[in-house]
């Protein structure tokens, strides 16, 4: 099987030479910027602002009760998960299935999803979104309804999931 002359790339997005030095590095050491009630965190690695909306990648730290989203889907981007520690559960649109570290899932749009900690033992994964969705505004959301300990309305979820492209199923 021989390989074509010319690999099939996007359009080029940068004609500048001879390059540029603008990498960013977060180290490890880094706070989360949201800490869960749970004793669970997030670490924003990448958020689409800072990505030019290319993509948006997450840590989540996991600990504590069982917790986690339940079936949805989104209209407007993809959505993968990859297991770096312990036992995390996830929905991929047929079963729940305990997936352990270097389990990988690729939830294209439209996609019916979800993920449980459910084990108790400290869990962490890595979330990327395609394109590079704000999501941090949901995620901040979701912690300050847990810490409150206030229970939205039907009505309230409604609005929180339609303003951030999530349809429960």
């Amino acid at each position: 099987m021989s390989l074509p002359d010319v690999l099939s790339y996007p359009e080029p997005r940068y004609m500048g030479e001879p390059g540029l030095a603008n990498s960013r590095l977060r180290r490890a050491e880094h706070e989360p910027e949201v800490r869960y009630a749970s004793g669970g965190t997030a670490h924003y690695l990448a958020t689409g602002a800072s990505t030019n909306g290319q993509f948006g990648l997450y840590r989540w730290d996991m600990a504590g009760p069982p917790a986690g989203p339940g079936p949805h889907f989104h209209r407007t981007f993809t959505e993968s998960f990859y297991i770096l520690s312990g036992t995390v559960r996830l929905f991929d649109g047929h079963r729940w299935i305990d997936a352990v570290p270097g389990d990988f899932m690729y939830v294209p749009q439209g996609g019916v999803h979800g993920f449980r900690h459910e084990s108790g033992e400290p869990a962490s994964m890595l979330i990327l979104f395609t394109p590079g969705a704000p999501r941090e505004e949901y995620f901040e959301a979701l912690g300050e309804i847990a810490a409150s300990g206030r229970q939205p309305s039907e009505q309230e979820w409604a609005d929180l999931y339609r303003r951030h492209d999530t349809y429960p199923v």
